[in-house]
């Protein structure tokens, strides 16, 4: 069964979704099969989430998408100023775009020219992976306005995906996501929250 459809069945509607889609293994060790993996989670994964899910947040009069980011999907990192200029224009962005700027990054990964094309070098398909869910996010509060759709960086926590080293715990990181998903009604949209402050992207 689909889980929309298992959703809808079960619930009726669906109002707040999270979307956290971590790859847990590769974060720190980069091989092109695992920077392919990681793109594959974080950023088709919530795709398709999302995609699935739309349906039942437009029945929702007050329907909410949280995307998990990262502070490390700021364009800061990405040194390429033709994929910094088309991630920042979300009057000419689409997913198409960032469909091929995913396939450039791994052809760039994959030929050793992440240094020579401005990618970043450490941790770099995170990276690249959580500024193009910056992206969709944005594209996404554009093409369904009556639909709060942000995305947060929840802090630097001490969970798995940190080896728990962070300083803030779950329960503390979570206070962010929680708070972006229950923003009043009419309340910003496609915006970045550093925890939570409203923050470039």
């Amino acid at each position: 069964m689909d889980s929309s459809i298992t959703v809808i069945v079960c619930f009726g509607q669906l109002e707040v979704t999270d979307e956290n889609l971590h790859l847990l293994t590769g974060i720190v060790e980069q091989t092109y099969e695992l920077a392919g993996e990681c793109l594959k989670t974080n950023y088709y994964g919530t795709k398709k989430v999302t995609e699935a899910l739309l349906p039942l947040l437009q029945l929702s009069s007050s329907a909410r998408i949280v995307n998990v980011s990262s502070i490390f999907g700021q364009l800061y990192y990405i040194k390429n100023e033709k994929v910094r200029a088309e991630l920042e224009s979300i009057d000419s962005l689409t997913e198409d775009k960032i469909d091929d700027i995913l396939q450039m990054f791994l052809r760039d990964f994959k030929e050793d020219r992440l240094k020579a094309n401005g990618w970043p070098m450490t941790v770099s398909a995170y990276k690249v992976s959580k500024a193009v869910i910056n992206a969709y996010t944005r594209l996404t509060a554009k093409k369904f306005p009556s639909i709060l759709v942000n995305c947060v960086h929840p802090g630097y926590c001490a969970t798995d995906i940190t080896l728990n080293i962070g300083h803030l715990t779950a329960e503390e990181g979570a206070q962010a996501p929680v708070m972006v998903a229950l923003l009043p009604d009419g309340g910003p949209s496609g915006v970045y929250f550093d925890r939570m402050d409203v923050s470039p992207f």
